[in-house]
């Protein structure tokens, strides 16, 4: 199945998530983080924090929230064929329990390999938090076999 180039660039669906407080803890303990300005409130206030920081990849939990999965059918992506390529994050400022982020996002590339046994969809999203600061962008690359 191929996976049309004419895709890159195209926006899909904004949407906000909030990042809860217990969420931030469960994720916490669940990635084995120990800090505890991720779990306890004084000790991120402490650390000079408003409240708790999200933990490192938080970002990408909460991208899975976005609604919107026709961008999916779009593409001709078939999700029982993808496998998570790989992800990275580039940091700008601190987000942190309470904020509602925003995430925008776009296709910035797509590739085969192997002639065409393999398609690459790489996504590029913006995040910025409730008073328009940037926070972070994240770059993801699904992979349907």
């Amino acid at each position: 199945m191929t996976i049309e180039k004419k895709h890159i660039g195209m926006r899909l669906p904004v949407f906000s998530a909030t990042a809860d407080a217990w969420r931030l803890r469960f994720f916490a303990k669940a990635i084995g983080e120990t800090n505890p300005v991720y779990f306890d409130e004084a000790a991120a206030h402490d650390a000079g924090h408003p409240t708790l920081p999200l933990p490192p990849t938080f970002l990408f939990s909460l991208e899975f929230e976005q609604s919107s999965t026709a961008w999916r059918d779009e593409l001709g992506i078939v999700s029982s064929r993808i496998l998570h390529g790989e992800q990275s994050f580039e940091y700008h400022r601190v987000a942190y329990a309470g904020d509602l982020l925003r995430y925008e996002s776009r296709i910035a590339d797509i590739y085969d390999k192997k002639n065409g046994a393999l398609w690459f969809i790489v996504r590029e999203t913006r995040v910025t938090n409730q008073r328009g600061e940037h926070v972070a962008d994240l770059r993801s690359v699904i992979v349907q076999r």
